[in-house]
C-alpha cells in the first residue's frame, strides 16, 4: 500500500468527524438552488446510477469549464465501443449541461462530498480502470481511496496559477505525496510543468490545453436569427464572461462610445448569471432589458444583460469583437479560444494568467491589438474596431486562425490514458 501524505490522517479524521453536519449543509445548498433536490443524495455517494458492464474511464471536472473541456477528449475516448464513460462535477449548471451534451455510453454524477465513507461508497461501486482529474481539482480521500484500490490516476489539462503555487510550496511533503498519487500530470504549458515537478509530481508532460480541441460553442438557429433581428444594424459592444468589479469599468466606456455611436447596443453576459438583477441595478438610467426575464432588445434599449445559462455562443456570433471577462481583475482571463474560434476579435484586461498561452498567441495574431486597462482604453480601442469593420473582420479571422494552432492536447491526452490502460492490464 502507497505511503499516506503527510497529514492526512488528520484530514481523514476531521473530514469523519464533520460527517454528521453533511446532510445539514446540503439541505442549505438546495434551498439556496445549489444542489439538486433529487440528485443529493449523489453527493453521499448513495442512489447511484448503475454501473455498466466492461471497461470505465472516470473524469472529473469541477465545474463547467472544465467539462466542456473535456468533451472532445470524452469523444475520442469512447471510439473504443466496448467503454464507458464517468463524468463528476461539483455543480448544477455543469450537471445540467453535460445532461444536454455527453455522448451516448457517458453518464454524469456529482461528486461525492469528500467524506471517507462517502468516498468509498463511490470507488467501490464504480471500480473505475481509470481516474482523470481535469485541471487541479484534487480531493485527498477520493485520491488515496483510489491509490489504495490500485486505481490509476492522471492530472490531465493540469493548471497550476503562480499562486497556487505559492501556497502547496508551504507544505512540500504534502504536495509531493499527492501529486506523486497520479502516475502522469499531463500540464497546459512548460511552465506549469515546472511548477508541478518542483512539487514532486512524479511524471510531468506538456500536452497542451484541451480547451484548444474544443468544438464552436453551440448556438440555437432561431434565437440567434431572432436576436439579429432584435439588435438590426445597431453597433455592438460585447463585455462577455464579466465579474464584479469589471462592469463598472464596461458600462462608462460605452457612455464614451454613445457620444459618437447613439445607436450603440451594449450587451453584458456575466459570468455567473444569478448577477443579472445585480447588472441591471448597475446600469442605473440606462434602458436595460434582461434575457432571464424573456425580454429582447428594442430600439431604446441601451443595455442588454445576458443572464442566460448556455447561451455565449449567440452572443459570440452577434458581435464582431468582445471583451473577455476575468481580465481586467486578478481573476486570471475566461477562455478567449471561444471567441476566437467563432472569428471573434479579443479584447481583455491585463491578467489573463489563466490562459496566457492562449491570450498572447490570439494578441499576436491580432497584431498586438486587444490589451486595455480601463474605461477610457476600452472606449478607444472599440471606436476604433466599430469604425473599420474590415479590420475587426481581419482581426476576428486572425484569432481564429491563432485558435486553431493550438490544438493538440486531445491526441496528446489520449495517448497518455491509453499508455496508462495498457501498462496497468499487463500488471
Amino acid at each position: 500500500m502507497a505511503k499516506l501524505p503527510p497529514g492526512y490522517r488528520a484530514y481523514r479524521a476531521a473530514t469523519s468527524a464533520l460527517a454528521p453536519a453533511v446532510p445539514l449543509m446540503l439541505r442549505r445548498r438546495m434551498q439556496s438552488g445549489r444542489e439538486e433536490r433529487n440528485r443529493a443524495n449523489e453527493r453521499l455517494a448513495r442512489n447511484l446510477t448503475p454501473r455498466p458492464e466492461g471497461p470505465l474511464i472516470w473524469i472529473h471536472g469541477a465545474s463547467v469549464g472544465e467539462c466542456l473541456a473535456a468533451l472532445p477528449l470524452i469523444e475520442a475516448l469512447l471510439a473504443d465501443p466496448h467503454r464507458n464513460v464517468l463524468v463528476t462535477s461539483g455543480t448544477v449548471t455543469s450537471a445540467k449541461l453535460m445532461a444536454q451534451r455527453l455522448p451516448p455510453r457517458a453518464v454524469h454524477q456529482y461528486i461525492p462530498v469528500d467524506l471517507p465513507a462517502a468516498a468509498a461508497r463511490f470507488l467501490d461501486h464504480w471500480r473505475p480502470d481509470v481516474g482523470l482529474f481535469v485541471d487541479s481539482d484534487i480531493w485527498p480521500n477520493l485520491i488515496v481511496g483510489a491509490q489504495q484500490r490500485g486505481v490509476p490516476l492522471a492530472l490531465v489539462n493540469a493548471r497550476m496559477s503562480e499562486r497556487s503555487f505559492a501556497g502547496w510550496r508551504w507544505a512540500p511533503r504534502t504536495a509531493a505525496a499527492l501529486l506523486s498519487a497520479f502516475d502522469v500530470c499531463l500540464a497546459q504549458d512548460e511552465v506549469i510543468a515546472q511548477r508541478f515537478r518542483t512539487l514532486g509530481a512524479r511524471r510531468v508532460e506538456t500536452a497542451g490545453s484541451l480547451k484548444a480541441d474544443a468544438p464552436p460553442l453551440p448556438a440555437d438557429a432561431e434565437r440567434l436569427a431572432e436576436l439579429r433581428k432584435a439588435v438590426g444594424g445597431r453597433p455592438v459592444l460585447l463585455a462577455a464572461q464579466t465579474h464584479p468589479g469589471e462592469d463598472e469599468t464596461v458600462l462608462p466606456a460605452s457612455d464614451m462610445l454613445r457620444r459618437e455611436f447613439s445607436d450603440l447596443l451594449t450587451i453584458l453576459v456575466p459570468r455567473h448569471v444569478g448577477r443579472g438583477a445585480e447588472l441591471e441595478m448597475l446600469s442605473a438610467t440606462r434602458f436595460t432589458r434582461r434575457r432571464s426575464k424573456g425580454e429582447l432588445p428594442d430600439p431604446g434599449t441601451t443595455v442588454y444583460v445576458a443572464d442566460t445559462m448556455g447561451e455565449l455562443g449567440l452572443f459570440y456570433r452577434l458581435a464582431p469583437f468582445a471583451f473577455v471577462g476575468g481580465s481586467l481583475i486578478r481573476h486570471g482571463g475566461q477562455n478567449p479560444l471561444e471567441p476566437a474560434r467563432l472569428q471573434c476579435a479579443v479584447l481583455a484586461g491585463p491578467h489573463t494568467f489563466n490562459f496566457d498561452t492562449a491570450f498572447a498567441a490570439i494578441f499576436k495574431a491580432q497584431a498586438g491589438i486587444g490589451l486595455v486597462h480601463s474605461s477610457a482604453e476600452i472606449a478607444a480601442l472599440a471606436q476604433r474596431l466599430l469604425t473599420d469593420r474590415a479590420e475587426t473582420k481581419r482581426l476576428g479571422e486572425e484569432a481564429g486562425r491563432a485558435a486553431a494552432t493550438l490544438g493538440g492536447a486531445t491526441a496528446n491526452t489520449v495517448a497518455a490514458v491509453e499508455q496508462i490502460l495498457k501498462r496497468h492490464a499487463s500488471a
